[in-house]
């Protein structure tokens, strides 16, 4: 039997842990948008279920840090495991009150959950690399875990319609609760109890990052983000069911294969940018600003050439998968890099910081995504994707060097 060191076996158990939430969470919102797809609502009203998903998730990442550097990481992230239970279980009451607001509140309590938990798990790696090659393997381990929390999202995303299918509604969400709350279980018992807690308290207004190079990719984060689900959130699925005909588990199916592919691209994001030795060199501002650079013409490129009356199923869906990949890289590489800046000593409050501006980028960019799409239509929003990026290029040439 093959050892297995303190260290790996916290990152193996915080891996498993993510894993499994992250399996929900993609599985509850496949579940919402049929569920709610089939009682006759608009695209753009399910869209705003998940509002207040997005919103709490960047007070959430701005308080957890702070939470996560004063009572451990271990216990941030049971803590979001148990308000995930405790949203599935609001969504356990009879049909008749399954109504907007509730559902709403809800997927506040989800969104609460989501990102307790994806910030104790990229905070905690920080915490169990240690040795030679440091940065190296740092890189793998946030990649591998980034990654694969997005394949298994869009694995979830098939779950959810099969679950559906297979349960109905209240079944399907009866079988993720218990399912979570048997990991729940094994994570109170197994996580180590003084994982991520800093040895001095820190003190509330400390939540603000004092990181010069922390508050520039947060910028540069929130940028990235919102250039995404401009186009993403809303306008790509309503597109392809209003203009191209397709169904609602077509639909469905794409684009959960798509965020599969997402998340194995980000799994390889340092094989794809360069390796020495067999370790993965340490990525720097130059990269981030060569592969943004990259993404940045690519809705350009699609906007110019849907105006022109080309084939939207050959530069839209080919466009969505290249920018996917492309996407996928410079996540994974800003992922990276807000571990390495990250302070060790209470890595989390930089790391919340951090997220809480992924968070806000994305509620822009779903907000964005259906007033641009109603108002203007899909190439606005392509157009204003490519503003965005151009944004990001502009505040990453800030980064530190090295």
């Amino acid at each position: 039997m093959i050892p297995v060191s303190p260290a790996l076996r916290q990152y193996l158990i915080i891996t498993g842990n993510y894993w499994a939430f992250t399996l929900t969470d993609g599985a509850l919102r496949m579940l919402l948008v049929l569920y709610f797809n089939d009682l006759g609502y608009s695209a753009l009203s399910i869209a705003m279920l998940f509002l207040f998903y997005e919103f709490f998730g960047v007070v959430t990442n701005l308080i957890g840090g702070w939470l996560g550097a004063r009572i451990g990481l271990n216990r941030t992230m049971n803590l979001g495991l148990g308000i995930q239970i405790i949203a599935l279980a609001m969504l356990l009451v009879p049909a008749a009150w399954l109504t907007v607001p509730w559902v709403m509140a809800a997927q506040a309590m989800s969104g609460i959950a989501k990102d307790l938990n994806k910030m104790s798990a990229k905070s905690a790696v920080k915490t169990l690399v240690s040795g030679n090659d440091t940065q190296g393997r740092l890189y793998r381990y946030v990649a591998l875990l980034t990654g694969s929390k997005n394949t298994l999202k869009g694995v979830g995303f098939f779950l959810g319609g099969a679950l559906l299918t297979l349960l109905g509604f209240e079944g399907a969400v009866l079988v993720m609760a218990l399912g979570l709350l048997v990991v729940w279980q094994l994570s109170l018992t197994l996580l180590r109890q003084d994982l991520g807690k800093a040895k001095n308290k820190p003190k509330f207004r400390d939540i603000f990052s004092k990181s010069r190079a922390v508050n520039i990719l947060s910028a540069a984060r929130l940028c990235l983000f919102a250039s995404r689900d401009v186009w993403f959130v809303v306008a790509v699925p309503v597109y392809l069911s209003v203009h191209l005909g397709w169904d609602n588990w077509l639909v469905g199916s794409f684009l959960a294969s798509w965020v599969i592919a997402y998340g194995i691209v980000q799994a390889l994001a340092p094989v794809l940018t360069g390796t020495k030795k067999g370790a993965a060199q340490t990525p720097g501002r130059m990269m981030a600003v060569s592969w943004v650079a990259l993404l940045m013409a690519l809705p350009a490129i699609m906007a110019s050439m849907l105006q022109a009356g080309a084939d939207p199923h050959w530069w839209l869906l080919g466009g969505l998968w290249l920018f996917g990949a492309v996407f996928a890289v410079n996540s994974s590489l800003h992922s990276f890099l807000i571990v390495h800046y990250a302070s060790e000593d209470g890595v989390s409050l930089d790391v919340g910081f951090y997220y809480m501006a992924n968070a806000a980028g994305r509620l822009l960019g779903t907000v964005l995504s259906g007033v641009l799409y109603q108002q203007y239509g899909l190439n606005a929003c392509l157009w204003f994707s490519s503003g965005l990026l151009l944004l990001t290029f502009a505040i990453s040439f800030a980064l530190p060097k090295q």
